[in-house]
Order: structure tokens, then C-alpha cells, then sequence
């Protein structure tokens, strides 16, 4: 028998597994004992080092996802300058891979997605002052 640490939702379990002879019939079901789950030490907070940007965070023209699907790259980050037409990240919809473009020049201000995101059609993914 064997002993693994599960982790669901945040939560870590205790989980025995045995192995079993092919061909063996399998037990009847035993009522399920969840034992509580172990705890799990607070990771230290990462220390983010401020950079400077060129507009708050945040201000400008907010760009939202034209159609539901899941960001494939971001090709952008905040305080980076960016022209009209440059891709800001793609957008996976129907099996197709859609280019996000900047709609003017500027500097990107905020990104509110990440790469594997999905989004709704709406959903903000970045702003442009």
C-alpha cells in the first residue's frame, strides 16, 4: 500500500492506494473516510519591485475581448509603448486564433489577463493612454 499527498482546492489530503491483481473482483463499497485535511504552510508573498510607468495603472482606453474564448499569448505588458496596429495578444475562438490589435498609439497602462485565461465576450484585457 501505498501513501500519497493529494492537494483539491487548496486542501491537502492523505490518499492509501493498494494494488490490485488483474482479474480481481472489486471490493464492495466501504463507506469513504475523509480524513482532515493536513496543513499547508503560507508561502512568503514574491517582493514585486515597483517600475515606473507612464499614465497610472489603469487610465486610458480599455480594450475588451470582442468574442468569448482563451487568450493564447500576451504579447504586451504594462508601461510598454505600442503603435496602432500592434498585436497586445491572441485570442483563441472556434478553433481559430484572433489577433488583438491596439487600436491607437500609446502606452499599455494595465493587463488584466494572462496567458490560458477565458474570456467572455466584454471581459477588459488591457488599457491604452
Amino acid at each position: 500500500m501505498k501513501t500519497y499527498h493529494v492537494t483539491v482546492n487548496g486542501s491537502t489530503y492523505e490518499v492509501n492506494v493498494s494494488e490490485v491483481a488483474e482479474g480481481t473482483p472489486a471490493p464492495a463499497a466501504a463507506p469513504v473516510q475523509v480524513a482532515a485535511p493536513a496543513p499547508v504552510a503560507a508561502a512568503p508573498a514574491p517582493v514585486v519591485e515597483a517600475t515606473p510607468v507612464a499614465a497610472p495603472a489603469g487610465a486610458g482606453e480599455e480594450i475588451a475581448s470582442p468574442m468569448p474564448g482563451t487568450i493564447l499569448s500576451v504579447n504586451v505588458s504594462a508601461g510598454q509603448a505600442v503603435k496602432s496596429g500592434d498585436v497586445l495578444m491572441i485570442l483563441e475562438a472556434m478553433k481559430m486564433e484572433n489577433e488583438i490589435m491596439a487600436p491607437k498609439d500609446g502606452v499599455v497602462t494595465s493587463v488584466a489577463v494572462s496567458a490560458g485565461a477565458t474570456v467572455e465576450s466584454g471581459t477588459p484585457l488591457c488599457t491604452i493612454a
